[in-house]
């Protein structure tokens, strides 16, 4: 990085962080600061909704997930819009007639206060993970390339994002994401369109979407009924549709979005425009990774894209061996480039056969990268088993500082930690409302001012900020970092998801048998994910993870069913005759 870099990079964190603490200062009431006041128009809601879910962890991973594995990840989202359906039809009429500051407060309307407050901890639970992960995210990625201290880099992020979040509440949160969707979006169609310039001059961007399809990186459906399969177009219109009901619809990180909202018609529109445009905002994304795979058809890669974890193989007695790989690759490179110009100029004649020969020696090179690339992360391990191999998360910050002009690095750097801010400053901001409304002002007797519910907000706030500085501080990286956060969430949202779902349309089922149904249903969750997922290795599970939200949400329903039999049963024994 140049100076240049520095200058961009500091002056567009400092600008966001600025604009949020002087635009939003001074929330004299809880309305204000949880809220925003009911000021918040469709598209900021639109904008706040999108840049809560996207966080860093979408613009770093999302691109290696399609340069590894190609588009079938945008399956995940096919149930999102159906979800947002549902949601202003359902969810947004009654939380705005009941005039609640969090979901959770409808659920001790509709059962009792320990069904709120376990909802609440549930919500805590998972989204505190969360929030540290989304920190975690880029500073482990950016300190293994960069040479930043991770610890610093955690603390860094997580004191820009309390500074805003803590001085202005809801709004800071609302009017900086807008800023940084911008700046978000505009890197990333800057660097797609650096990446279409960087291709051979014969290569056009519909002759490298070939290119890409001859490698299977372009296969977005998969209607195989196959459960193991982590996206499939079944698992995405059924576990995403839930994932989805449960996000939006019960995660206070999202519901505080469009409760800002002027009107019920204001969120509702904000949602819609949410539900429109995400998928193709992913596809883009999962289309930039594509492109930087097609890319590195023509240009040299390295074996493990993780710097670090090449240069404790290269310190290694294990260094002979990896040299002997690096060449094979570079010789599997030049064959690499060779077969994509057959299969161009095969293109470029129409001949079938030709293309049909040439296609098939591009999957066989693929196979043999594969092999090599495999061989290369055993290779690390055994010269540091505690080394980090996967390197998914690792390719596209790769291609940025190897490849983009300097300037345009700054911006790119700026957009990964515009994304983990806007995101973790969402989570934060959910996390201390909830602590401070659910849990503080229902359970602590006492009468107390508004102002003291605002302080305890922000002190609460800065307390979760810590929380989730700390768990980015021991946090490990997983096969895929957004493929972790999804995980975390389809442990608890499902069960979520249910409880809401028989406070909406069951009204005979009683508060008990929800909390009790919900606990059981959690325990089984979680030996569900460990027995069926957690213990094979990625690919291989017995049951893909978003599954786990459908299953969430049945087993709640049906034990809440069951014990509310039971329970009727015991009051109302039947009657013996003779």
């Amino acid at each position: 990085m140049v100076a240049l870099d520095w200058i961009i990079l500091v002056g567009t964190l400092l600008f966001i962080v600025i604009y949020g603490v002087v635009r939003t200062r001074g929330s004299k009431n809880v309305n204000e600061y949880v809220l925003g006041g009911n000021e918040a128009k469709w598209w900021t809601i639109g904008l706040s909704v999108m840049a809560t879910q996207a966080s860093a962890i979408t613009f770093l991973s999302t691109p290696g997930q399609a340069f590894h594995d190609g588009m079938g990840f945008v399956q995940f989202y096919f149930g999102l819009p159906l979800a947002m359906i549902i949601i202003c039809l359902v969810f947004v009429p009654i939380y705005y007639r009941l005039k609640v500051y969090t979901a959770y407060e409808f659920l001790e309307n509709r059962f009792d206060l320990k069904t709120r407050s376990l909802a609440a901890i549930l919500f805590l639970t998972q989204r505190g993970l969360a929030a540290g992960i989304t920190i975690f995210a880029p500073s482990i990625i950016l300190s293994a390339v960069l040479g930043w201290d991770l610890r610093l880099l955690n603390i860094l992020i997580g004191a820009l994002v309390i500074i805003y979040t803590v001085s202005g509440g809801t709004k800071a949160v609302s009017v900086t994401q807008k800023q940084q969707m911008f700046i978000i979006m505009m890197g990333m169609f800057i660097t797609f369109f650096f990446i279409l310039g960087y291709l051979p001059e014969d290569i056009t961007f519909a002759k490298a979407l070939k290119i890409a399809g001859a490698s299977d990186k372009l296969n977005i459906l998969d209607f195989s009924l196959n459960t193991t399969s982590r996206y499939t177009f079944w698992s995405g219109i059924t576990g995403g549709l839930f994932l989805a009901l449960a996000y939006f619809g019960t995660d206070q990180s999202q519901v505080q979005r469009y409760l800002t909202g002027k009107s019920v018609r204001e969120s509702q529109l904000g949602l819609v425009f949410n539900g429109i445009f995400k998928i193709p905002m992913q596809f883009f994304i999962l289309l930039v990774g594509v492109m930087v795979f097609v890319f590195y058809q023509y240009n040299p890669s390295p074996l493990n894209f993780n710097p670090s974890a090449t240069q404790k193989v290269l310190n290694s007695p294990y260094v002979d061996d990896y040299r002997v790989l690096e060449g094979a690759q570079k010789a599997l490179e030049v064959e690499k480039k060779m077969a994509q110009d057959r299969f161009s100029a095969a293109l470029e004649l129409k001949e079938y056969v030709a293309v049909e020969d040439a296609k098939y020696q591009i999957i066989a090179i693929n196979k043999k990268d594969s092999t090599n690339r495999v061989l290369a992360k055993s290779i690390i391990e055994r010269a540091d088993p505690s080394a980090e191999t996967n390197d998914k998360d690792y390719v596209f910050i790769h291609f940025i500082l190897h490849n983009l002009p300097k300037g345009l690095i700054g911006l790119l750097l700026a957009v990964i930690l515009s994304a983990a801010m806007s995101s973790t400053a969402s989570e934060l901001n959910a996390l201390g409302t909830i602590t401070a409304i659910d849990l503080y002002k229902r359970n602590v007797k006492g009468t107390y001012t508004p102002k003291h519910y605002v302080t305890a907000s922000k002190i609460f706030t800065l307390l979760w900020g810590i929380v989730a500085i700390s768990i980015a501080s021991v946090a490990n990286l997983f096969d895929n970092l957004i493929q972790l956060v999804n995980i975390i969430g389809s442990i608890f949202y499902g069960n979520m998801l249910g409880i809401f779902l028989l406070a909406f349309f069951f009204k005979f089922i009683k508060g008990n048998a929800v909390f009790f149904a919900a606990i059981l249903t959690q325990i089984l969750v979680c030996i569900i994910y460990y027995y069926y997922i957690h213990i094979y290795p990625s690919g291989q599970e017995k049951l893909g993870y978003l599954w786990l939200n459908f299953i969430g949400s049945g087993l709640v329903i049906i034990m809440s069913f069951v014990l509310e039999g039971f329970d009727r049963l015991l009051k109302n024994p039947p009657i013996k005759t003779e």
